[in-house]
């Protein structure tokens, strides 16, 4: 409740003076971070067993279950096929270059997985922790790691904390989306939409909160309350939500508006354009509606 009422005063406070604020202080402490406890993680005694680990792929070993949860990750990662980017993007400048924005965004997030990877799996094989253990694998290695390091506790409060904030500005962003449809679609207050959205929020994840205490029995299939949530969100509907935005941009949306806003009416060149419109045609859709397809049993 009081990591929701944090992520609804920051995106009360707007874009620039709230969201745009906390995230350019909040972020680079974390990358600092993370990059002092790869280095570490790589000086345990049994680290290379981890570095081979997260390097060294085993392709016989890839199911279809995995690259859907890797296109769920990626989807997530990105923001992709839940409308933050589109929210964002409505309020970059008419001059930025989307191009150079939307690769400087890819690159950045998989320079930050790397990092995370190899500040984690060289820690769970020093430490002897099973790789597979899942979305709390950080809370089972790096504490661990930190209390290897001088002023490890110190350390360890630094991390989480920023670790935390990592998660508000997840919450900030997704939030703002719902905000923004409010205020736009239907012109309610941002004051009033920004309350009501928290509200809802809040109440789905109390829910998903206490799969984890009291309603850890509470279960639809093998699935807890937050394990639904997570599967559904990232298995099913991201992957529906892109597949609708590849088709729309690629089918529906005017050739000339999008031209415009990728080379900024022309002042941009784009080669891009063409093989784009191609990939958002045939190519994304059809890639990823055969794995969704096929992890639904269905193809």
């Amino acid at each position: 409740i009081v990591f929701m009422a944090l992520t609804g005063f920051i995106v009360l406070a707007g874009v620039k003076k709230g969201i745009e604020r906390y995230t350019k202080l909040m972020m680079p402490l974390l990358f600092v971070l993370i990059l002092i406890l790869g280095i570490r993680a790589c000086t345990l005694d049994g680290a290379m067993e981890g570095i081979k680990f997260f390097f060294l792929p085993k392709f016989s070993e890839l199911t279809s279950q995995g690259v859907l949860s890797a296109l769920g990750q990626a989807f997530f990662s990105l923001s992709i096929g839940m409308g933050v980017l589109l929210t964002y993007a409505s309020y970059i400048k008419k001059d930025e270059n989307l191009t150079s924005i939307s690769l400087q965004v890819i690159c950045a997030d998989t320079l930050i997985a790397v990092l995370a990877g190899i500040a984690i799996f060289p820690a769970v094989f020093a430490f002897n922790i099973a790789p597979d253990s899942g979305p709390g694998l950080v809370f089972l290695t790096l504490p661990q790691v930190f209390q290897s390091m001088a002023f490890g506790q110190l350390w360890a409060i630094l991390f989480f904390l920023l670790l935390t904030m990592a998660a508000l500005t997840s919450s900030i962003s997704l939030l703002e989306v719902i905000v923004a449809f409010f205020v736009e679609e239907k012109h309610i207050s941002r004051r009033k939409a920004t309350v009501i959205s928290t509200v809802i929020v809040t109440i789905f994840g109390i829910l998903c909160t206490l799969s984890f205490g009291p309603l850890k029995e509470v279960h639809i299939g093998n699935l807890s309350v937050f394990g639904i949530f997570d599967y559904v969100s990232s298995n099913i509907l991201l992957p529906v939500g892109g597949i609708l935005i590849s088709i729309y941009m690629g089918w529906r949306f005017d050739r000339r508006l999008l031209e415009a806003e990728l080379t900024n009416n022309g002042e941009l060149k784009l080669w891009l354009l063409k093989p784009l419109i191609f990939v958002l045609k045939y190519v994304a859709p059809l890639f990823i509606l055969v794995i969704l397809l096929h992890s639904l049993g269905l193809f």
